[in-house]
């Protein structure tokens, strides 16, 4: 079977969606820092829409970390299919939109250099919440990060996302080129003021002139991304190489429904993404607030629960009816009404969010989700939880989510086989639950002083310590299947 490649488009099967454009028109205007899986299911597409009208605003993408992107798109010409799965099957779509990738490991003069250069306007960003390197809880940049330690001394050889983009910003600066707009489309809170305040920081400790510069000239909209991207099988690309008559290394699966919400401030120009079924507002903050708290907070909760229960995918635990009536009553009682949206039908939302978790053609892992949870629980769970201490108000499901969590970390599934946890924080996490030797209380008490996470409110509140440990007792006592039946009413 032939590679895909631009050789490879004209003998597409018929129902092979393609470019409706040539690509050997189109002109990079975008630099994407972090081009995983979620960036090629939810960007890349939007601007693979508006190329036809607009050739200028192509992507050059950038891996930080692992050169296994560039390695499967180079030969593909940046091509790769985008799948997309419901109920009446499983739906082809070739994306051209990305025109190479660069690998910053041994690349990053080129990538810095493309950066600086004038024809790049925008600069945006899916490199997760670790990729900030900042304290979650605070959303300020952490000098002390190996990564920010590293690239302060060596400035114009970079490793972190915030080093960069000071570099590249610091060189059109001393090139008198107008900078670009940097356009976090991660799952932080406020995430355009979160990157702006740790860009304008980073920059300041390397010079105090530039940080002013940076804070003065450089524009940081926020956005809300929202497109559930499960990861890529072998089987998968089985799928997707029959469907579409040649090999895919790396194809895409994904969802119906995606969602794209921008805040529109971009000195420098932009795509015209309202044209292509983006949102473009004034204001993102509580759009932004809503996805991460009810569709965030709920398919977090539902991946720690879900995996202790045994259920290997998020549908998989959506088809026992305790579940859909724990995460329906922590959308409707714990989070909805704490979020202010006139205008905006939250019932509404939260059924399609439902629906959308219970897609049994969309096989997203509850492990997956349930990676680098001390970076997504402030935001995720915690936010809501404080805000609603605040009013007196219950949050029983909502501290049932973060003690299925610290039953997560603690490596050992109700099976007592072993759980690889993936977290930035494994090594202590690992030791502070080793030393709790299984008792619910000493292991809450142990994990809810991570400061990075729980921040200095939240382990001296009662009312959330005893909630937590209770569950948590429940948890290793009765198991998940039978702490979700009892909460779940």
């Amino acid at each position: 079977m032939p590679r895909l490649t631009s050789q490879s488009l004209a003998a597409m099967p018929p129902g092979v969606a393609v470019p409706g454009y040539d690509r050997a028109k189109v002109k990079a205007g975008i630099v994407h820092l972090g081009i995983g899986a979620f960036h090629r299911a939810h960007m890349a597409v939007y601007v693979d829409d508006l190329l036809a009208e607009h050739p200028e605003w192509a992507i050059v993408g950038a891996s930080l970390r692992r050169p296994d992107t560039k390695e499967a798109l180079e030969p593909q010409d940046g091509l790769y299919t985008i799948a997309v799965r419901d109920a009446s099957g499983t739906h082809p779509r070739v994306i051209g939109s990305i025109l190479a990738v660069l690998d910053a490991n041994t690349q990053r003069e080129e990538l810095i250099a493309l950066m600086a250069s004038p024809e790049i306007r925008i600069v945006s960003l899916t490199v997760t919440e670790k990729g900030y390197c900042h304290d979650p809880a605070t959303g300020e940049l952490d000098p002390n990060h190996p990564d920010i330690v590293h690239d302060l001394a060596n400035l114009q050889s970079p490793r972190s996302a915030p080093g960069i983009l000071v570099e590249a910003l610091a060189r059109r600066r001393a090139a008198a080129t107008a900078p670009f707009t940097v356009m976090s489309c991660d799952n932080l809170p406020a995430n355009g003021r979160t990157t702006r305040r740790i860009v304008i920081r980073f920059a300041a400790l390397r010079d105090e002139a530039l940080g002013r510069w940076v804070e003065e000239n450089v524009a940081f909209p926020s956005t809300m991304v929202d497109r559930i991207v499960p990861a890529t099988t072998d089987v998968d690309r089985g799928i997707v190489s029959d469907l579409i008559g040649a090999e895919d290394a790396w194809p895409i699966m994904t969802e119906p429904f995606t969602q794209w919400v921008i805040e529109d401030h971009f000195p420098a120009g932009r795509p015209p993404f309202e044209g292509v079924g983006a949102q473009v507002v004034e204001d993102v903050e509580p759009f932004e607030l809503m996805k991460l708290r009810m569709l965030n907070g709920s398919h977090s909760t539902l991946a720690y629960l879900g995996y202790l229960a045994g259920h290997q995918h998020v549908a998989d635990a959506m088809g026992d009816p305790a579940f859909v009536r724990l995460i329906h009553g922590l959308m409707t009682e714990e989070v909805m009404p704490i979020l202010h949206m006139p205008g905006t039908d939250l019932p509404a939302y939260r059924d399609e969010l439902l629906a959308r978790f219970a897609n049994p053609a969309l096989k997203h892992r509850t492990w997956q989700i349930a990676m680098d949870g001390s970076q997504k629980l402030p935001q995720r769970l915690l936010g809501t939880i404080r805000d609603r201490l605040k009013s007196g108000q219950p949050i029983t499901r909502l501290s049932l989510g973060v003690a299925a969590w610290m039953r997560y970390v603690t490596g050992i599934d109700e099976k007592g086989e072993a759980i690889d946890v993936r977290d930035p924080l494994a090594d202590r996490l690992k030791a502070i639950t080793a030393g709790a030797d299984g008792d619910p209380e000493k292991l809450s008490e142990g994990l809810v002083q991570i400061s990075e996470i729980f921040g200095q409110d939240l382990p001296g509140n009662t009312t959330f310590r005893e909630a937590v440990v209770g569950h948590l007792a429940s948890l290793m006592r009765d198991g998940s299947a039978a702490t979700v039946k009892k909460v779940a009413g």
